[in-house]
């Protein structure tokens, strides 16, 4: 019977990320680099306020939006954290993830045959939802911009079919940021355009030296963009699914009904202890944060002394070190140094083609499993036929 299923569903493909990661469970010893997963615990009093919503019987459905004190608490939060205002009422939804946020936000903007532009490398949780929307993924390369995404690529790639922009960043495989000049040239381009603008900001909290600045703030985009974030990277709660959606309200009235046939409303436990996240402990990202950087700094300092080129992120937890001198694709390498070093890193070609010739590391780990598992990475570079050449 399979042939009779939907041929979109049937084209797709696993996630590389997942892929590699279910591959890394056949080397228990390994030490993995893989995944996107904050490595400290959900803080104590977010755990503490999911108790009491149990034992208080916060067991049934929500509002479709979710509960309006979440609402409320998380348009205060964005207003205090980034200057953006949005009404709890109308223009705020909580979904299951940032992953839901992002099907609904595509699923609502688009129909078969537009086009959506997206940087490439990218996450590749993007593609299959524009694919299975009947419309088409268009890969702008940035692998000569520092990763980043500008008004003058943007502008190369527009054609009378283009429906959205995707802009992801802190960015996910490459911790790379835009500045607000960056967004601004953007915002010039996009606002009298009618082009959406997907802004995932995940990783909002996550930004080192600077804070984040969202496109949405940038003059007369907020009425067209769509902002996704949510508390997974931010307050370590990746399993709790607690993801956010901010939309003007003519917009946002479509996102619900997309959103309750879906899914209905979050888990209501889990908004609960969002509450508690974006009041008492709307500061918990940065002691993470400040850990991260210090990471950071030491993954950077320990590749560059390998030898390995990479662009230095300014938030998330990723770096995307080059190993195309190297001369194997990211898939042998990272299988190679799986097998040879118990060590797992990400393919860069998991985040599209244009992420071969990459790898992708998550510093999301303690420091003594980075010293580790870097010594076991230049052990493996040493033995290269090309290294230092």
């Amino acid at each position: 019977m399979e042939h009779l299923l939907n041929p979109a569903v049937r084209h797709i493909q696993i996630s590389g990320i997942r892929t590699f990661y279910n591959l890394v469970s056949e080397y228990p010893d390994a030490i993995s680099f893989t995944l996107g997963l904050p490595d400290f615990p959900t803080p104590e009093h977010i755990k503490e306020a999911a108790k009491k919503a149990i034992d208080e019987n916060k067991t049934v459905y929500s509002h479709n939006a979710g509960y309006i004190d979440l609402r409320k608490a998380a348009a205060a939060y964005l207003s205090e954290k980034y200057g953006m205002e949005y009404e709890p009422e109308n223009e705020v939804i909580v979904t299951n993830g940032a992953s839901e946020a992002i099907d609904i936000s595509l699923r609502t903007i688009l129909d078969e045959g537009c086009d959506v532009l997206l940087p490439g490398p990218v996450y590749p949780g993007y593609a299959p939802v524009i694919e299975l929307c009947k419309a088409n993924p268009v890969y702008v390369d940035t692998t000569k911009n520092g990763f980043k995404l500008s008004a003058e690529l943007i502008k190369k790639h527009l054609t009378p079919n283009t429906r959205c922009v995707i802009l992801p960043y802190p960015s996910n495989p490459t911790g790379c940021v835009l500045t607000p000049d960056e967004l601004n040239d953007i915002a010039a381009l996009l606002k009298d355009k009618d082009i959406f603008v997907l802004s995932d900001e995940i990783y909002s909290e996550l930004t080192y030296g600077h804070t984040h600045c969202s496109i949405a703030s940038m003059p007369g985009m907020k009425k067209k963009t769509i902002v996704i974030n949510g508390l997974s990277k931010s307050h370590s709660m990746t399993g709790w699914r607690i993801g956010l959606v901010f939309a003007p309200a003519e917009i946002a009235r479509h996102l619900l009904k997309v959103h309750q046939y879906n899914a209905t409303c979050a888990s209501t436990i889990s908004q609960m202890a969002a509450i508690e996240a974006l009041t008492d402990g709307k500061d918990d990202a940065l002691p993470m944060k400040e850990e991260y950087e210090k990471r950071l700094e030491y993954v950077i300092r320990r590749l560059q002394e390998m030898g390995l080129h990479a662009e230095k992120p300014g938030g998330a937890f990723y770096i995307f070190p080059d190993i195309s001198p190297f001369r194997m694709t990211s898939l042998e390498f990272a299988t190679n140094l799986l097998e040879k070093e118990r060590v797992a890193v990400v393919p860069g070609s998991a985040f599209s083609k244009l992420g071969e010739g990459y790898i992708r590391i998550s510093y999301a780990a303690s420091m003594d499993e980075l010293t580790n598992g870097l010594d076991r990475l230049e052990s493996f570079i040493k033995t290269l036929p090309n290294y230092n050449e």
